[in-house]
């Protein structure tokens, strides 16, 4: 049984959950370099004391809003790879999961388009690897034990075909009718896939 919170610690944890709601959406809608923290607290309605509380700057709060749009991402992608009934079907669908995520606005600028740029390269790929990479690295690793994934390096494979599908959504966001394309991009993500594929036998 979990203890129960004070009061004290019910507002904390409402004040950081109205941060970060209001910084995912000041920080999509604007972009990261042109938002202030005075913005995201007044929008908030908390005072710079409270910020300063749960988040040393603005990059702190940035670090925290992506780990958790990559949570939610992951989130996403594994409650549909768990309905499919075998480990390529999981695979294949949790990558068009993926590509769905990826074109989530806050996730698409967030995190495919800025979160390099403030948190650097190697953090970012710490934080996707905890989250909706693993579950990629994690799944093409175990095609490839069971001999149905025809690849000599599952991470560096995954990390490229997850780098494709971040690619893809950037597309699709400047394509003004998406369906089609995003039909196609599905398509293709079945044919790279269905390239490594191959009979355990």
């Amino acid at each position: 049984m979990e203890p129960i919170k004070s009061r004290r610690e019910e507002y904390a944890d409402a004040t950081r959950t109205a941060l970060l709601a209001t910084a995912r959406e000041i920080f999509t809608a604007e972009g990261y370099q042109q938002t202030g923290i005075e913005a995201v607290a007044r929008a908030a309605r908390v005072t710079r004391g409270a910020f300063y509380h749960h988040f040393d700057d603005k990059q702190a709060l940035f670090e925290a809003l992506v780990i958790d749009l990559q949570k939610e991402a992951a989130s996403k992608i594994a409650a549909q790879a768990k309905l499919q009934p075998d480990l390529r079907a999981k695979l294949s669908i949790g990558a068009k999961a993926f590509l769905e995520v990826c074109t989530e606005p806050s996730y698409r600028r967030l995190v495919i388009q800025e979160a390099a740029a403030v948190l650097g390269v190697e953090r970012c790929r710490q934080i996707s690897e905890t989250y909706p990479y693993g579950l990629l690295i994690e799944a093409i690793k175990g095609l490839q034990q069971r001999g149905e994934f025809d690849v000599e390096n599952p991470y560096l494979a995954s990390r490229m075909i997850g780098a494709m599908i971040c690619e893809a959504s950037l597309h699709l966001e400047q394509t003004a009718d998406s369906a089609l394309p995003a039909r196609q991009a599905t398509a293709i993500i079945d044919r790279v896939l269905g390239a490594f594929y191959r009979d355990s036998s």
